[in-house]
Order: C-alpha cells, then sequence, then structure tokens
C-alpha cells in the first residue's frame, strides 16, 4: 500500500543516468525547498476561502461549533500558514450553538471599500469587519433578507468586479443560485440576478460553495457538487440571469492519473486568484484515502492547486501524491501547518486552540498556576484542542491534580469530529491512583504510584495508537498493548457532523494542571515516513522496516513538520534508525535548507539495521526539521526513524 504520497519500492533502487532535465532541475530542488505536498491546511479545514491582498494571503471557512469561532490564517507563499485572529469570541454572540454540526459555517473572508470583512452563516446570514485581518473584528451583523432575494443561505462568497463592486454569490438548498450587489454598509441593494436556472436539474448535486472571478473579460462561476466532491466551472461576459449569455464548461479539475494520489474528490475551491508572475492557483478541501487507508475522519483537509489557462478556459491541475513545484512566493519564516507546542508560560492562550463548547471556554485559566494551565470543569467534561494534522506523532504533557478535588482526573485527548469516538490517556487520582487508557471498549489500565505529577505520551503510528506513562518524563512504561484508531479515523457516520479529529488536553470531576502539551515529542521516534514535504525521496520496505531513501543521484530531502527540540540545552545528540551499503552523511537542518541552521551531522556507516548517532548543535522550541541525503548513490541509505537524546546523567 502506497501512503504519504511515497513511491512503494523494491528492496532495492537501481541506479540510473540523469536526463538533462533532471541534471537542470538538481541545482533547485535538490539544494532548496521549492516544491510542496499536499495537503498545505493537514486536517479539518472544510469550505476555504481564499483573499489575496498585495502580497498577502489569507484564508477562512466554516468552523463550525468549534470556539473561537472562524480562524483567520495568514500565508505569503500559499503553503504555510498561521492563525493570525479569530473573528468571534464565544462570549460575543448568542447566535451560535455548540452542537457539532451546527455552529458557524462559510468564514467568506474578502476586502472591499477600504475594510476587511467576512461574511458568515449561523440561524441567518451575518458579517463582521475590521481594518486588519489580525483584528479586531466588529461586533456581528445580520444581513437583511428581502422577499426580492429570499433567504440567503449558507457557504455564500464574495465576489469584488473589477470597477470594486462587491457581490454576494448566494446559495440556499440545492436549486437556489443568485447573485446580489453589497453596498457600503455590507447589506445587500440593487436587483437581485437570479440564477436559479443552473442547478434545476441537480445538474451538479447541491452546487454548493459557489465562487467566482474575472479574467479577459469573462466571469467565472464555480460551484461544487456535494460534500463529497465535484467541481464545475461557467463562464459569462455579463453578469445576467440569462442563462443563454452562461456557456457550461463542465469538470473544473483535470482527470486525476496519479494512482497513489489521496485526495481523490477535490472541490469547494476559493475563487482563483492571479499572482505577480502570470500563474493562478486556488485551494480546495478533499477527504484522504486510498484504497482501503481511510483518513475521512480527519475531516475535508485543504490543498493547494496550480489553475492552467487553455485560452480563456480554466483547468485545475489533478491532485498528485509526490511534490510539485510551490507558488514562485517567499515564506514570511512561517512554518508548515503542524499541531503547535504550548508551554503556557504566557497570560492569554495561543490562538490556535480551539474549545467544543462556549462553557469550556471560560473553563481554563493561566493565572492560577503560573507557567501551568488548568482546566477546571464546571460539571461533566471540558477540552482544549487543536486540529489533528498528522499520521505519526508522540503527544506529551505533564499532569498534575490539583488538591481541591482528589477525584479529578485529566490527560490527552483525541476525538473524532461528532465526539462519539474518543481516545482517553488519562491519570484518574482518588484512593486508587492509575492510568488508564481507553478507546472504545478497549480499556488499558496501571496502577500509578502516589506523587505529585504524571507524564503522559499518546504515540500515534497510522491507525495504532499507544499509551506510555512517566513518573520523570523521561523513562517511560507502556500502558498493555496498542488500541486500533480506526474506529476514530474511518469516514463517519452524517460525514462526521462536517468536521474532523481534534486532538489535546481533558479534565473532569475537578481541575487539573498541565505544564505543556507537545504534539510531536522530538526525543519519541520520528518516523521518516512522516514528513510533510520531501524532493528524491522514495519509501521502502526492507524486512520488518518501512523507511525512505534517494531515488536520485543528486541525493534528495525530506522536512518532518514541527519537531519539539525541549528546552535550551536539553537536546544534545540525534540517533537515526536505518542501515547502508556504503554509508555517507546526513545532514540536519530546522526550518529550511538554505536559510536554516545546521544542527547536526550523522555518520551513516555500512551494514543492517544499526543506530548511528550525532551530536547536536544547540537547538530549542518547535522547527521543522530537515534531512538531507548525500548523492551519487540512490538507495544506499535507508533510514526509519530519527529521534533526540538527552544527555546521561
Amino acid at each position: 500500500m502506497i501512503k504519504n504520497g511515497f513511491t512503494q519500492q523494491s528492496n532495492a533502487i537501481r541506479s540510473f543516468d540523469p536526463s538533462p532535465e533532471e541534471e537542470m532541475a538538481a541545482v533547485h530542488f535538490y539544494t532548496s525547498v521549492n516544491t510542496y505536498v499536499n495537503p498545505v491546511l493537514p486536517g479539518d479545514h472544510p469550505d476555504p476561502t481564499l483573499l489575496k491582498v498585495g502580497n498577502d494571503f489569507y484564508h477562512c471557512g466554516s468552523s463550525f461549533h468549534f470556539n473561537p469561532y472562524l480562524p483567520i490564517y495568514h500565508s505569503t507563499d500559499l503553503v504555510h500558514w498561521k492563525v493570525v485572529s479569530r473573528v468571534l469570541s464565544p462570549a460575543n454572540t448568542n447566535i451560535v450553538t455548540d452542537r457539532p454540526g451546527a455552529g458557524v459555517w462559510q468564514g467568506a473572508i474578502t476586502y472591499f471599500y477600504g475594510s476587511y470583512w467576512i461574511y458568515f452563516s449561523s440561524q441567518g446570514q451575518w458579517f463582521s469587519k475590521a481594518s486588519s485581518p489580525a483584528g479586531p473584528w466588529s461586533h456581528p451583523v445580520r444581513v437583511n433578507e428581502n422577499a426580492g432575494t429570499g433567504p440567503l443561505g449558507y457557504d455564500n462568497s464574495i465576489f469584488v468586479d473589477d470597477d470594486g463592486k462587491p457581490y454576494m454569490v448566494i446559495k440556499n438548498g440545492q436549486k437556489v443560485n443568485r447573485l446580489q450587489a453589497l453596498g457600503k454598509d455590507g447589506q445587500l441593494t440593487d436587483s437581485v440576478i437570479d440564477l436559479d436556472w443552473m442547478n434545476a436539474k441537480l445538474q451538479y448535486s447541491w452546487a454548493e460553495g459557489p465562487v467566482m472571478c474575472k479574467r479577459n473579460g469573462y466571469y467565472y462561476y464555480f460551484p461544487a457538487g456535494d460534500v463529497s466532491g465535484g467541481q464545475y466551472v461557467l463562464r459569462t461576459k455579463e453578469l445576467t440571469a440569462d442563462s443563454s449569455k452562461w456557456e457550461r464548461l463542465g469538470d473544473f479539475f483535470k482527470p486525476i492519473t496519479d494512482p497513489n494520489n489521496t485526495f481523490p474528490r477535490p472541490n469547494h475551491i476559493s475563487a482563483p486568484v492571479q499572482l505577480a508572475d502570470g500563474t493562478w492557483w486556488t485551494i480546495g478541501q478533499s477527504y484522504e484515502k486510498h484504497g482501503n487507508d481511510d483518513w475521512s475522519g480527519m475531516g475535508r483537509q485543504t490543498s493547494l492547486y496550480r489553475v492552467l489557462w487553455e485560452g480563456d478556459r480554466p483547468w485545475g491541475v489533478a491532485p498528485a501524491s509526490g511534490p510539485v513545484p510551490k507558488p514562485a512566493l517567499d515564506n514570511d519564516n512561517t512554518p508548515w501547518r503542524s499541531v503547535h507546542t504550548d508551554r503556557f508560560d504566557t497570560d492569554s492562550l495561543g490562538p490556535w486552540w480551539h474549545f467544543l463548547t462556549k462553557s469550556a471556554a471560560a473553563a481554563y485559566s493561566l493565572t492560577q498556576h503560573k507557567g501551568w494551565i488548568r482546566l477546571s470543569p464546571d460539571t461533566g467534561r471540558t477540552h482544549l484542542l487543536q486540529k489533528e494534522t498528522d499520521h505519526y506523532y508522540s503527544a506529551v504533557t505533564q499532569v498534575q491534580v490539583t488538591n481541591s478535588n482528589a477525584a479529578a482526573q485529566g490527560g490527552i485527548y483525541l476525538t473524532n469530529g461528532k465526539q462519539s469516538v474518543v481516545a482517553r490517556l488519562y491519570y484518574a487520582s482518588g484512593k486508587n491512583p492509575r492510568i488508564v487508557f481507553q478507546l472504545d471498549t478497549a480499556l488499558r489500565e496501571l496502577p500509578r504510584p502516589k506523587g505529585k505529577d504524571v507524564w503522559l505520551k499518546l504515540q500515534r503510528f497510522e491507525h495504532q495508537l499507544t499509551g506510555f506513562f512517566s513518573t520523570d518524563g523521561k523513562n517511560w512504561q507502556q500502558v498493555g498493548v496498542p488500541v486500533s484508531a480506526v474506529p476514530i479515523d474511518k469516514a463517519q457516520p452524517d460525514f462526521n457532523s462536517w468536521v474532523g479529529t481534534s486532538i489535546g488536553l481533558f479534565a473532569e470531576r475537578g481541575p487539573v494542571d498541565f505544564r505543556f502539551f507537545v504534539c510531536k515529542d522530538g526525543f519519541s521516534s520520528l518516523p521518516a515516513i512522516g514528513s510533510s514535504n520531501y524532493y528524491g525521496i522514495s519509501k521502502i520496505k526492507q524486512g520488518q522496516g518501512t523507511g525512505v531513501s534517494t531515488s536520485s543521484v543528486h541525493g534528495g530531502w525530506l522536512m518532518i513538520s514541527g519537531v519539539d527540540f525541549g528546552a535550551a540545552g536539553e537536546a544534545k545528540a540525534v540517533e537515526i534508525t536505518g542501515n547502508a551499503t556504503r554509508g555517507g552523511q546526513l545532514e540536519l537542518l530546522t526550518d529550511d535548507l538554505e536559510k536554516g541552521k545546521q544542527v547536526a551531522v550523522v555518520q551513516v556507516k555500512p551494514g543492517g539495521r544499526l543506530l548511528h548517532t550525532g551530536s547536536l548543535r544547540q537547538v530549542s522550541g518547535q522547527h521543522d526539521l530537515f534531512i538531507r541525503f548525500p548523492g551519487k548513490s540512490p538507495g544506499d541509505i535507508m533510514i526509519e526513524s530519527v529521534r533526540l537524546l538527552r544527555q546521561e546523567k
């Protein structure tokens, strides 16, 4: 089976003579990061919208019941994204419910009349505005409905014409598709342009998430099929309700030819944008699945696609499993999108976190126990979560139950979108303190010797979860045998209430303190096949081990995103598991191949499966880790994993 976009190879990789084209590409693609691998927004990022203002790009989509609502992402290269604000706090609105699948839909970010605006649906259509995407965002204002326009529905978007005039692209149900101008007050104005003929016979299923752009005098209208896929395009020379003036162009995406692609039916694209070099790009959502390897439970993940023009006909480049050339844009030192490390050493919570309920958003403190976060459930259970972004990680936290409630329990939490299937690894206090690891009917328990602190680690290797605990954060004891995460990862009933998996912390039956949360623990094994970007690399299997090796005489590289290197001076060495026929040097860098910091050089000796170590230069905190292979001998060195080492005392 082929996973993560790597090509399955036999036990040996054949050498070959590089073509002239490959020789020319070597300077750029083997020595610098000029490619990306989708998704660029891994994990649950449904209904994406995209805004370009100058050299900056902003994304927002449906946040549903996760709060604070409507996270705004920023990027300068369309590949690396970070949250810069959230539009709605649970405290400033009573228009949103906590029920999974409800909440805030749409999140259409736009810019017109000198302000940033975001339109969204939640029991009606609303907008907020700001002078900057970083906020603060205004209190939401309801968009007035009228008899001529009809109900405004959901998944609407905003199109701004060449003259600066904005229009709402209205969608309600399966057969309502309309356009109407917006005034400077953000409200609908002028008369409605009725396009209900467009999907009158359900030609495009639900014709969801319509967006528009303009090029060479043509208006392009892009309706999606439904949540499971399908993307289409129409065009016209004038904004009119007259169907004879519109031309149906058919499918938007080129046919998929890559048999290893894991995102088979992208749709609900954003309005394509043009860059300074003339290229066009869009982002779109898709569930992840390849054969029986189903990751649909992660939700609709967002990928970046080039848009090609054949005359005045747009085509989305078909999804591919491997690396593709990135836009000609520069990153502003933003890391790859991954679950964030948080050491809770500030007085405010990072914007990457979300809550499942409005009450949970008021049930934490960063000041009651300085340097820790305290979760204090009122009744039941409270959570602090992030969107799950990876298939391989070791999530670690340090837990301390406060003295105020001896029955309190808390730890690491992984839930599907419906919150109906949950994996928990936690410390249960009380008369018989114990460590509990549970997913559905799978239950593992170990007694916990009485003590003040407990360290917990939840390790994911594809669809397998393993629990560990420690009394010092260094020496770990496994909590029973692993459990299968397939009940969480697979396609869920009712499309998982439209959202994907989340991972983080929880507490119940009383206050629990957490010293930190790390998802990509560098002191645990980091599988090389879990990289988020790579070039010149293939997945191979040798004996019982699965790893990666080069497929080119020019070498190759891979990047494991979001690796946590611990506190300053904590990581002293690096250990690589692998084998080699001739051996050579592996170079490790943080954050970039060219501008990044070289942190280690590991000499790999010839031989079977061995551990190879190298000294680590001082590095701390969370970084993207690059590993560069030597050239000349494709397939010579195969690595399975990398792990940081502390200095032994």
